[in-house]
């Protein structure tokens, strides 16, 4: 084997055959080929041709042992239907004696069987196609021995007679008593003659079968003898060549496993029945994460690396490309493993993604494809490179796409929004800096629910005006201060080390606020707020993006009516208590359209928000929806699994004093997390705003109808 490295973009690569590295190979046309190999052409040719005289001996007698097998068969069926046919005449004749009408099934059987012991005995005296077992068209050959022929001729005497007494039962339905009568007479007086014929005649043909069972294996024992006595031949007269052929392969053989240990690639040969070939370089294990054999098939070992689709994309890839009349360089443009993600256990034991690239070359001799040359190389860091220039262009269009927003977006409403924004964050950064590194878990659990407020109002706010960018981002901070109560690990230098994106956030805050400043004309913001058509448009295009996010259809009725006399600082409350009310409403009250629909609802689920005053003049904020209601076991249960109380504690609480928990920071009933919900801190921000405000909170639910919010405020 000569060693070969890949080419890309080769059309194929040519391995000269029995040379050792460096030799150059020998003329195919030149006078001394046939001479250098005469003996073995000699040695070869013999094989062939008792090769040849054995298959074609065996195809003969094995063709002959077909026919023989079906002989016996029919023959075997011969004797059975001359039996049958006796027994419906007898049933026939029991029929008659009785009274009773012939039964159309008895006489088809006689029918039949009468007709399939006609032909048959006309194929077996002169040949011909005939219904086999199964009901197909069998050829049957006619007897040729004279004992075969012998035995017709008897069942000839015997059947003439029969049949033609038989033919008034076979016209029809019409025969006469005496006619079955005679024909049931001459069936007692000579069955047991025609059975003795049949059973004579069923070993004549077995008899034929196992004479030429004996020639196939006189014919296969000396195709054998003299294949051995050909090996012995070619094994003398090669014997001291091939010593010489071996001491070449072992240095060629050398030299190409010098070069696959010292490439970085990944190299083997893949043969046309898909198994890896003897010779692996030492990458390829590596790249793999696993140790391969040679002679495993290689779309067993994909199958544990890569997706069904694409294990069935690079088998027919790879057939393609074992197909010599199919262009190699036409079809490197749909390889399906140019990328491929695979999973596999580094050094440390650790499940790391890694991308590699497989590249085929045919290893032609002529025409002929031999091998495939498959080359592999880690491209992880050229995928992920793409992976993050990729990302950089999609946050910059989605940065661009929330500048046009914002370009939608009322001016007041903008101005608005990044007073209360830098407000928020700028808290934030406080709260958490001001947490000393001596601080107890207590004070820096109490500083990360503060924050958690915070940016959990932003997110909201943020999310009402359809800035995506500033709402992932916060969601993203919401994480990572999770992360803190999560792991356990809250002490001051763990904030003071947090990678927070407060300073990205402020940053695009800051140019929000700079295009406030550009669209208004002067250089200050103002500071009106926004207007309650606005605040409803946005509470309206929230509504339908968490509902569209959490697979719902909700309608709303919004009327957050205009509110002078409320001050700025508590219509900021106002308008926080509202968004996460909103939010609570679509994700947690409103059931999907299936559920609703099984429950006699409509399937779009109606939430409500009014901000109005009552006749005492206080003001009144409301949130209604229409769906699934609070469900106090149910709090019950959640509360049991967050380990919160046991089940001795939970049993004595009121059903009010269950649902008082929905309030508490971390509580959520959601199944998993969200950009909506799961953390837990929607209600608990609502409480904390209440309280601010110096309102009463009035819940009323009914399970399955609706559930209702009222903040009372003046």
């Amino acid at each position: 084997m000569s060693a070969v490295l890949p080419v890309r973009g080769a059309d194929r690569i040519v391995v000269p055959q029995g040379a050792p590295a460096g030799a150059r190979a020998p003329s195919k046309s030149g006078p001394g080929l046939f001479g250098k190999y005469r003996e073995i052409i000699i040695a070869v040719a013999l094989f062939l041709l008792f090769d040849l005289g054995v298959l074609v001996l065996n195809f003969y007698t094995s063709f002959k042992i077909d026919q023989d097998t079906v002989a016996i068969n029919l023959s075997g069926r011969q004797r059975y239907v001359s039996q049958r046919v006796a027994r419906t005449l007898l049933e026939l004749d029991a029929m008659r004696i009785s009274g009773a009408a012939y039964k159309p099934e008895t006489l088809a059987e006689l029918r039949a069987g009468a007709k399939i012991f006609q032909v048959s005995h006309q194929a077996f005296r002169e040949g011909g196609t005939i219904p086999g077992g199964d009901g197909k068209p069998v050829y049957l050959e006619p007897v040729v021995s004279s004992r075969g022929r012998e035995l017709e001729e008897k069942v000839d005497v015997l059947w003439k007679p029969y049949f033609a007494l038989l033919q008034p039962l076979l016209a029809g339905d019409n025969f006469t008593q005496q006619e079955l009568a005679a024909a049931l007479a001459y069936s007692q007086a000579h069955n047991i003659q025609l059975l003795g014929v049949a059973n004579d005649f069923v070993t004549e043909t077995q008899q034929i079968g196992a004479s030429r069972a004996s020639v196939l294996r006189m014919v296969q024992t000396g195709g054998i003898v003299l294949a051995l006595l050909n090996f012995a031949f070619i094994l003398f007269k090669f014997l001291r060549r091939l010593k010489t052929s071996d001491a070449a392969i072992e240095a060629a053989t050398e030299e190409t496993r010098e070069i696959l240990t010292s490439v970085r690639e990944g190299l083997f040969l893949l043969t046309p029945g898909h198994q890896l070939g003897s010779q692996l370089s030492r990458s390829t294990h590596a790249l793999f994460g696993k140790t391969l054999v040679p002679g495993q098939n290689f779309f067993e070992v994909l199958s544990t690396l890569v997706s069904a689709k694409a294990l069935t994309d690079a088998r027919d890839y790879v057939e393609l490309l074992f197909s010599p009349h199919v262009k190699e360089q036409l079809v490197q443009g749909i390889n399906p493993l140019s990328e491929v993600e695979l999973t596999v256990r580094n050094r440390l034991g650790q499940d790391t993604a890694r991308y590699l690239s497989f590249h085929f070359n045919r290893v032609q001799d002529g025409a002929a494809v031999r091998h495939l040359l498959v080359t592999v190389q880690d491209i992880t860091q050229k995928v992920e490179l793409q992976a993050r220039l990729a990302g950089e262009r999609q946050r910059s269009q989605k940065e661009l796409s929330m500048m046009l927003k914002a370009f939608e977006t009322e001016p007041a409403m903008m101005r608005a929004f990044v007073e209360r924004a830098e407000a928020s964050l700028l808290e934030v950064n406080d709260l958490l800096r001001s947490t000393s590194s001596a601080a107890s878990e207590a004070q820096v659990l109490k500083a990360v629910d503060g924050a958690y407020r915070r940016i959990h109002a932003f997110k909201g706010d943020a999310a009402s005006l359809g800035l995506e960018i500033l709402a992932t981002l916060a969601h993203q901070f919401e994480t990572e201060l999770q992360k803190l109560k999560d792991t356990g690990a809250a002490t001051g230098d763990a904030l003071l080390a947090l990678p927070l994106p407060l300073e990205d956030l402020l940053s695009k805050v800051g140019a929000f606020k700079a295009l406030s400043r550009k669209r208004s004309g002067d250089g200050e913001a103002s500071g009106a707020g926004d207007s309650p058509q606005g605040f409803n448009t946005a509470l309206a295009q929230l509504a339908a993006e968490v509902a569209a996010d959490c697979g719902k259809r909700v309608n709303t009725d919004l009327r957050m009516a205009g509110a002078p006399d409320i001050p700025p600082a508590k219509m900021h409350l106002v308008r926080e208590i509202a968004i996460q009310l909103l939010r609570n409403a679509v994700v947690h009250g409103v059931e999907k359209p299936a559920a609703r629909q099984a429950a006699g609802k409509a399937a779009e689920g109606q939430v409500s928000v009014a901000l109005g005053q009552d006749e005492a003049g206080q003001w009144q904020l409301t949130v209604r929806d229409d769906g699934a209601g609070l469900n106090a076991d149910g709090v019950r249960r959640r509360l049991l699994e967050l380990g919160w109380y046991n089940a001795e504690q939970l049993e004595s609480f009121s059903d009010r004093q269950i649902v008082a928990n929905i309030f508490k920071p971390g509580f959520s009933t959601a199944g998993g997390t969200s950009r909506h919900a799961g953390r837990g801190v929607g209600l608990d921000l609502v409480q904390a705003n209440v309280q601010s405000l110096g309102a009463r909170l009035l819940l009323s639910s009914t399970p399955g109808q609706h559930t209702e919010f009222r903040v009372v405020f003046s």
